[in-house]
């Protein structure tokens, strides 16, 4: 087939090569979304270079903007650049299967004993390394993507709009590319740029049949649990979180209040407080965060499905879950990146384009600068800037507890940052030396 990667540095990926870096990506892929565009980005634009700068950030920008994991969504669209449905399902896949996978037997643990306890110390190591990795990203895309004084506003606006004011991301994202469209076009800043050969457009009416053929195989297990007596649990839940999947902006802490008190209050899936355990099993594993929805699911089958042995149920509507809510991210790619890759080389939208880098920069800052809070410190809290706003409403900044600093988290970021920063060790080997320092301290009961 005709590779749609025809502008890469270097040859692009094989099959084979692009699996096997999948499949590390998806087992190292902690530390959610900026953790994970950040590994993308080392892989497969500074060590392997198989996309260019401007390319990886054309693709990173799109899944900015669309509902459900972004970085899952890059996955898929950096494999469908390079081997197009082929290659995103096989990237988009490898991507989620490993965490799934993980989460799958933490839901068993927890589900069966009620204890995650044992999980606190785990892959403690890891996330101090990881962090590293973060802000590696921030700095690096910084230097490449902020080259005026424009877009280095733009960029300090949206992070202040996400970390002070809580906005949502994709409303910062297009906010950014107006600005930058209407300052391109009336004062001509649009900048340069080099003509492309851009993907040949499918015919309209191949699109739509393609687009319908995707909902359908979305949708498929619906059919087929209404069909089973006693599945009644399992296809409300599939429906509930189908829906969810189309308004899912902002990441999983976006959706995951009003799925807690849906599956709470509504259904009466969980118990209260077993949402917070849930996210503390997705935060120990690799992928997206939103991984936390399978642990739901696994419930709702573990407790609801009559005639089954439940933890085959909870194996079954953990699953569910997954497909209810990462098919879509499929469909997102494979309907709207080939109309995506025709605006690359227009000028009209180089400067829209530009300004929305610009605030994806302040987007992963925010991220990594709460990620590293969470990491170094055992208290976080969100203060306040004004008296008398509603709580859930107010302006405010997280700000840790100096006293619960870790001192061991703290060692081993500096460890990490010492040889991927400037001894250039490599980050698999960073990680790996990490995860081991960090159970061993744990075990070692410091």
């Amino acid at each position: 087939m005709t590779k749609l990667c025809e502008d890469l540095s270097e040859s692009p990926p094989s099959l084979r090569e692009l699996t096997l870096a999948f499949a590390r990506i998806g087992v190292l892929s902690f530390g959610g979304p900026a953790a994970q565009i950040a590994m993308m980005h080392r892989v497969c634009v500074d060590e392997r270079r198989w996309l260019s700068e401007d390319r990886f950030l054309h693709a990173l920008n799109y899944c900015m903007l669309l509902p459900g994991p972004e970085a899952q969504q890059l996955a898929t669209y950096i494999g469908w650049l390079a081997h197009g449905v082929r290659g995103g399902i096989i990237a988009g896949l490898l991507f989620v299967l490993p965490g799934l996978a993980v989460m799958i037997g933490l839901s068993t643990a927890y589900a069966v004993f009620q204890d995650a306890g044992w999980l606190a110390g785990l892959f403690f190591g890891l996330k101090a390394a990881v962090l590293t990795i973060v802000v590696e990203a921030v700095i690096r895309l910084g230097r490449r993507t902020l080259k005026s004084a424009f877009l280095v506003w733009l960029a300090a606006l949206a992070f202040l709009a996400l970390f002070v004011f809580a906005v949502p991301f994709p409303l910062v994202v297009l906010a950014a590319g107006l600005a930058g469209y209407l300052r391109g076009r009336t004062a001509g800043l649009a900048p340069a740029i080099t003509p492309v050969d851009p993907v040949a457009r499918p015919p309209l009416a191949r699109s739509i049949l393609s687009l319908l053929f995707w909902i359908a195989v979305w949708q498929s297990p619906l059919v087929l649990l209404w069909s089973i007596d006693g599945a009644e649990g399992l296809a409300a839940m599939f429906s509930f979180f189908s829906r969810m999947a189309l308004v899912t902006f902002g990441g999983a802490y976006a959706v995951l209040a009003y799925v807690a008190q849906v599956a709470v209050e509504n259904y009466g899936w969980l118990q209260p407080g077993e949402m917070l355990d849930g996210l503390a099993l997705a935060e120990t594993t690799p992928g997206p965060l939103v991984l936390v929805l399978s642990y739901v699911g696994y419930l709702v089958g573990f407790r609801t499905v009559p005639g089954l042995d439940p933890v085959v149920a909870g194996i079954i509507g953990a699953v569910l879950t997954a497909w209810a809510t990462f098919v879509p991210s499929f469909i997102w790619i494979f309907a709207g990146a080939p109309y995506i890759e025709r605006l690359r080389g227009h000028a009209k939208v180089a400067a829209a384009l530009s300004a929305i880098t610009a605030a994806v920069v302040g987007v992963i800052l925010n991220l990594a600068l709460w990620f590293g809070l969470h990491v170094l410190f055992a208290d976080v809290r969100r203060i306040p800037l004004f008296a008398g706003w509603p709580r859930e409403a107010a302006p405010g900044i997280w700000w840790p507890e100096v006293s619960s600093l870790d001192p061991a988290a703290l060692a081993l970021f500096a460890v990490s940052a010492v040889l991927l920063l400037w001894l250039r060790v490599g980050m698999v080997k960073v990680l790996g030396l990490c995860a081991l320092i960090g159970l061993g301290w744990r075990i070692a009961g410091f």
